[in-house]
């Protein structure tokens, strides 16, 4: 469709349309350090606890009280085409006002407060709210279901969840198996089905009575601020915990990546479910006090692209699915404006060449990729604004990281040579502080000073790194990391299936897309019936995003002579490959 292309996208010849925060990567990177950029934001602050080391001070708190006091920083686009827009002294007053909230209900600092809530302002309200008291924060995604929400706040020991309306009956379902909870608050947004109940709290009235004057709560950089539940290739979903002092990295790097400069308007694609909806649909922009667009409608290649025209988009972080899809859309671009857009990004997943080159036929303006991880906190490798893009590559370390390619005894690796992806972890000012109630399974992601990133990739000559694969079975569908364990554990509890393994396969609009294998209780006959009854099933239990869209029923699965199943097998046979050693299977 876009023809052959050279081997790198120069900026010589395709410049940044503005004048970007970092023009020369190498003098940035000798001259930078992280105790420079920490004495910045926070100043020389004597004491160890201080609120000027809370994210939401450095969020909202102190643009409210200077000359951004009255500067939109949120723009909400809600489904129905109205707009609805909030100031940073709008955000204190309302993170003011939901802290006194949750105080009132005996919330301490500490405690842990989850939001499940869709793509609506009170999620961004409550999420800074909660920092503010100096709790700790979880996040959800609107589309998990029951077992997924049983897993999260099981594990978390949430005393309180906020939600709305049309999400709470998920909550309700389960909550006699959370003895943690003590208050659900909902938004109503106009809903007046609201039931009774002595721990169901209205989130409207109570923000009503509450105070909108509140001291912002003081913690240490490495207090923990919020958490995220990843998905491993076995067990439960495992909670990274991140610290206050991760502000820092935030606005770094949306800064010399994002290239957020004060007249910009910025669209963050990612769902607050997800590390880049927290990261950098929070922390990062409004740590620098920019002007951030939420959108709450679906994706539709036209919904998408009149929120990039009607508001003015100059700065757009989305991800490699979202834009493959657009690409296949067929809709014709010509007939939206698009001349205010001056810098794209990606995330999630490797951006394939070919939405690189899409982007520079379509806007003017190449995607520049982006690496890192929910434990890492902050963009770590990326192609930056004044930097040649090698399409296909992650990019480069960012000023203050070091990354390295190891081999499995921890060397580093010559240029050119492919192994594991690591990063200098004392190098990284975001990186997780633990993972919750798990600290065999913290340090199990380092070697020395080493964090072990799972991924496979190499590094060229000119430093460039290139993604290779994942080094376990976590499988990235549409930017987001599913456990196969977890679709697993769904598809066994169905009454007709004995057992299951699940596969990621390549996908070329989703990266990869969620493959099981399925053996079924004697007599049961198989029929495409029966898979579209077990894919609706594993979306009832998890998520619309967690389900197998292909399924095989086999007899048996590939196993060790423990007991272990041999995903790589099924895999490889998946795939056409070679299955490798197979002398530990037992009858396959």
């Amino acid at each position: 469709m876009l023809g052959t292309h050279p081997d790198r996208i120069s900026k010589t010849t395709n410049p940044p349309r503005q004048k970007p925060n970092i023009e020369d990567y190498d003098l940035a990177r000798a001259d930078f350090s992280w105790q420079t950029a920490n004495s910045k934001l926070f100043g020389d602050v004597a004491d160890v606890c201080s609120s000027k080391y809370n994210i939401t001070y450095n969020c909202v708190d102190r643009h409210a009280e200077d000359s951004r006091r009255d500067k939109t920083a949120l723009l909400y686009a809600a489904e129905d085409g109205s707009t609805e827009r909030f100031t940073y002294a709008d955000l204190k007053k309302q993170t003011n006002k939901f802290a006194n909230v949750l105080s009132g209900l005996g919330v301490n600092k500490n405690d842990r407060v989850f939001i499940f809530m869709p793509a609506i302002p009170e999620r961004y309200i409550a999420f800074l709210g909660i920092l503010k008291l100096g709790a700790v924060v979880g996040t959800m995604f609107a589309a998990f279901q029951e077992e997924a929400l049983l897993d999260r706040l099981s594990d978390s020991e949430a005393s309180v969840v906020v939600t709305n309306t049309e999400l709470l009956p998920r909550i309700q379902n389960i909550q006699s198996k959370l003895p943690c909870l003590q208050k659900i608050i909902v938004v109503q947004r106009g809903s007046t089905e609201l039931p009774v109940a002595s721990n169901v709290v209205a989130y409207e009235a109570a923000m009503q009575d509450a105070s909108d004057s509140f001291q912002t709560v003081a913690v240490k950089p490495e207090d923990f601020a919020y958490m995220l539940y990843t998905s491993g290739t076995t067990g439960k979903p495992k909670g990274v915990i991140h610290s206050h002092s991760d502000i820092v990295q935030a606005m770094a790097t949306t800064s010399a990546v994002l290239d957020i400069q004060e007249n910009d308007i910025y669209w963050c694609t990612a769902d607050i479910g997800w590390v880049t909806g927290v990261v950098y649909g929070v922390l990062g922009i409004w740590g620098l006090g920019g002007t951030s667009v939420l959108y709450e409608g679906r994706f539709s290649p036209e919904n998408w692209y009149r929120v990039l025209q009607d508001h003015k988009v100059t700065v757009w972080y989305s991800a490699p699915t979202a834009i493959r899809m657009l690409m296949g859309s067929g809709v014709d671009t010509a007939s939206y404006d698009f001349s205010h857009l001056r810098h794209l990004c990606s995330v999630g997943e490797p951006s394939n060449p070919e939405a690189i080159w899409w982007g520079l036929e379509v806007f003017g303006l190449p995607f520049h990729d982006t690496w890192w991880q929910t434990e890492l906190g902050g963009i770590c490798i990326s192609n930056l604004p004044a930097l040649d893009i090698k399409p296909g590559s992650m990019g480069k370390p960012l000023p203050g990281i070091e990354a390295a390619i190891l081999d499995p005894a921890g060397n580093v690796l010559a240029p050119g040579q492919q192994g594991s992806l690591a990063l200098r972890a004392s190098t990284v000012q975001s990186l997780m502080k633990t993972i919750w109630h798990n600290q065999g399974k913290y340090d199990s992601y380092f070697i020395g000073d080493w964090y072990i990133s799972g991924d496979s990739a190499y590094c060229d000559a000119d430093g460039y790194f290139w993604f290779v694969g994942r080094n376990d079975d976590v499988i990235n569908t549409a930017g987001e990391r599913i456990g196969p364990f977890e679709v697993e554990s769904a598809l066994v509890e169905h009454p007709n299936v004995v057992e299951a393994a699940v596969i990621g396969k390549p996908d070329a609009v989703r990266g990869e897309i969620i493959k099981a294998f399925v053996v079924l209780k004697d007599g049961v006959k198989t029929s495409d019936e029966l898979k579209k009854e077990l894919q609706q099933f594993v979306k009832s239990h998890l998520s619309g995003h967690s389900y197998p869209r292909e399924i095989d029923f086999i007899d048996h699965l590939p196993k060790t002579r423990s007991g272990k199943i041999m995903r790589r097998v099924l895999k490889a046979k998946e795939l056409g490959l070679p299955t490798g050693d197979t002398s530990t299977l037992e009858n396959y």
